[in-house]
């Protein structure tokens, strides 16, 4: 049978989810990471995962992987040595950037420093400008002099930015074929072929991220594929991108950039599905793991997608789900800060040596060690008691905290939980008030290994009434990675006034990424029937700073969307703007600047669970342990192995829901039902 293995790369755990499309057969595996080698815990869990689960690894179809890589790099700044050619004048444009702080009432707090230092940007005299007119031809003798710089200075990679190229490559084409034949094994970024936008500053700094991770995704992917090759040899390998789709391991390796916000993407689109099986339509995903959690806002099953995103404070042009993520996981460390207040993260106790419960050399509190004090985690441990947890470690590490509070150990325990709670409902916040959008309107959906663990908390702390936990909710990021599609994103940009003599000029942008993506689907080997296209326009009242995303059609086959007359794109134009600042001026001229093509192909219909009888009867617990809900004293407390509940039965809190991958707290009076496709529903009672 084949099989398709979405594999998840955690701070603290790898998740696997297997699914076999022919007789809708589902496994779940979840292996402590490696984060000294990422591929390590993916190869060696697959094979664990293969032999308990009795799956032969040569009959795996397609590998499809959610990486941190990308953000841990940036984070970390452990990337390459990096050399930047760019035109004359143009050298310190990393440095000046925009005038924008990072931090508006920080007078104090700057800008990282560019990934690349000013002594390897090298210089060369061209010059294109709008038009595009080529103002000052490509000077081959400083080119050379540039190559030759580049070569000496022992950098692993080279970014090429030179103005105005999102409208003509040809300079940046040639600078790139001289690289190449004077500097074996540099890899090269052309910042026309990372993401060919105008806004020089951003498309600079992407192009160069991207040649920062060049040589580290490369060993990276080089080590999985070779390992692959040997373990699982029919897999076909699928990296996923921060946009929400899967690409090749190939665009990976020259792309790596768009792999920045690579698992949190995946979580949002398993969330999506979770929601549509359950026929949720609008959503706030909570994702919480051992390091992080990322948040979602989803509305009519769609996740917003944003354009101009910061990772690790460095600014990235490229198509990102918009996911707003904190520093607030399992592993997150309580901590005192200089103003003699208790803090929770962002620092992490990560997988290792992690939580002092785990027994493996950790010293701080954490937000697992917290919760298994409250009674919330049992201490027969995690992944189905594979993982033991030692509740003497986690309150020996919390009682110095407890001292210096003047507090019990529980209490502080709660103390600690009430804070990374805060910490999302403000993620929460960011996504959903700060953008006008009532997130009591809303449904929760906890995921993550610590997702459920706190939804309870943060529904009530939002006004949420109720919220959904999915059937394996500690590897849906892993699921998310099955559930989506092949995609890639093509981009023209083009300053066109909306007017009547404007649409000659928009169907033949049309036509050229009609090429690119018709390249795309040929490369991949997607047949005409599974060929999906969607178009949008960035576009803006003229002299506005900034552009919205309207959406022009989405058509199957392959074929484009009809581009409708210039008064249906002004009205669709005038509603996007309406959604997002309350107003629109029909008299103000509007203009377009750029057309987005994204191509897509799905690689499995992932099934959602069939309906099968209901079952009316009361659950009956696994067993009983005292769990703190509030100050002053602990609650006995029943406890359910989420594997014998059966759909329609319902349980009223007080709860414990124990699983393989995860917890779900009931809190008094809340009220929990199985539904159709064994997702939890819970009501919260106020």
């Amino acid at each position: 049978m084949p099989w398709l293995v979405g594999v998840d790369v955690g701070g603290t755990f790898t998740d696997f989810f297997a699914y076999d499309a022919r007789t809708q057969v589902v496994r779940l595996f979840k292996t402590p990471s490696t984060p000294h080698n990422p591929a390590a815990a993916i190869v060696d869990g697959l094979l664990e995962m293969c032999n308990s689960c009795g799956i032969d690894a040569k009959s795996i179809e397609r590998l499809c992987h959610g990486t941190t890589v990308a953000t841990n790099t940036l984070i970390q700044r452990k990337g390459a040595s990096v050399a930047v050619i760019t035109t004359r004048g143009f050298r310190d444009l990393l440095e000046i950037g925009r005038q924008t702080r990072p931090h508006l009432y920080s007078l104090q707090l700057d800008h990282p420093q560019p990934v690349v230092p000013r002594h390897r940007v090298f210089e060369i005299d061209e010059r294109i400008t709008a038009g595009p007119i080529v103002l000052t031809p490509l000077d081959e003798v400083s080119l050379q002099k540039a190559v030759a710089a580049v070569k000496a200075s022992g950098a692993e990679s080279c970014a090429v930015c030179l103005l105005f190229s999102f409208l003509d490559d040809s300079h940046e084409r040639r600078v790139g074929e001289a690289l190449k034949q004077k500097n074996n094994g540099l890899m090269i970024s052309l910042s026309s072929g990372v993401q060919p936008e105008f806004r020089e500053y951003e498309r600079f700094s992407t192009a160069v991220l991207n040649a920062y991770l060049q040589p580290v995704m490369d060993r990276y992917l080089s080590y999985l594929e070779d390992r692959l090759a040997t373990e699982a040899a029919g897999a076909k390998v699928g990296i996923y991108q921060s946009s929400g789709g899967l690409m090749s391991i190939d665009t990976a390796r020259r792309y790596p950039v768009r792999t920045a916000l690579s698992g949190p993407a995946a979580g949002a689109v398993g969330g999506i599905h979770s929601a549509r099986s359950s026929k949720e339509p609008d959503i706030i995903t909570l994702d919480m793991g051992g390091t992080s959690a990322d948040v979602a806002l989803i509305r009519d099953y769609e996740a917003g997608l944003g354009f101009d995103r910061t990772v690790a404070g460095f600014p990235i042009r490229l198509p990102m789900l918009d996911i707003h993520t904190v520093g607030a996981g399992g592993g997150s460390i309580a901590w005192f800060d200089l103003d003699g207040l208790l803090k929770v993260g962002p620092l992490s106790a990560g997988a290792d040596p992690g939580p002092a419960c785990y027994g493996r050399g950790g010293t701080d509190a954490t937000v697992t060690d917290a919760n298994l004090v409250l009674g919330r985690l049992s201490d027969k441990g995690l992944i189905g008691g594979r993982m033991p947890l030692d509740t003497k470690a986690s309150r020996a590490v919390m009682a110095p905290i407890a001292e210096r509070l003047g507090f019990s150990i529980e209490r502080t325990a709660q103390g600690i939980l009430e804070i990374v709670v805060a910490n999302m409902v403000r993620a929460i916040r960011t996504v959903s008030v700060e953008r006008g959008h009532d997130p009591r309107k809303y449904c929760l959906l906890p995921f993550g290994g610590a997702g459920p663990l706190h939804a309870a908390e943060v529904a009530r702390a939002l006004g949420i009434s109720r919220f959904i936990v999915p059937v394996a909710p500690g590897i849906l990021c892993a699921q998310g990675l099955i559930a989506s599609d092949l995609k890639d994103d093509i981009v023209r940009s083009a300053r066109i006034k909306l007017e009547a003599k404007a649409l000659p000029a928009l169907r033949q942008i049309f036509e050229s990424l009609k090429k690119d993506a018709n390249a795309w689907f040929e490369r991949e080997a997607i047949s005409a029937a599974n060929r999906k296209v969607t178009v949008s326009f960035d576009m803006r009242y003229v002299g506005q700073n900034f552009e919205l995303s309207v959406p022009v059609g989405v058509s199957a086959g392959g074929k484009l969307p009809q581009i409708g007359q210039i008064e249906e794109l002004r009205s669709s134009f005038f509603a996007v703007h309406d959604q997002y600042y309350g107003f629109h001026n029909e008299s103000d001229p509007v203009e377009v600047i750029n057309v987005r093509l994204t191509a897509s192909a799905a690689i499995t219909t992932l099934s959602h669970t069939k309906p099968g009888r209901r079952n009316s009867s009361r659950p009956k617990p696994a067993g009983y342990r005292p769990v703190w809900f509030a100050q002053t004293r602990p609650v006995k407390t029943p406890i359910y192995d989420r594997a014998e509940l059966q759909r329609g039965q319902t349980i009223t809190g007080p709860a414990i829901i124990d699983q393989f991958d995860s917890t779900t707290v009931l809190y008094p009076k809340d009220h929990l039902t199985v539904d159709n496709v064994m997702n939890l529903l819970v009501r919260i009672k106020s």
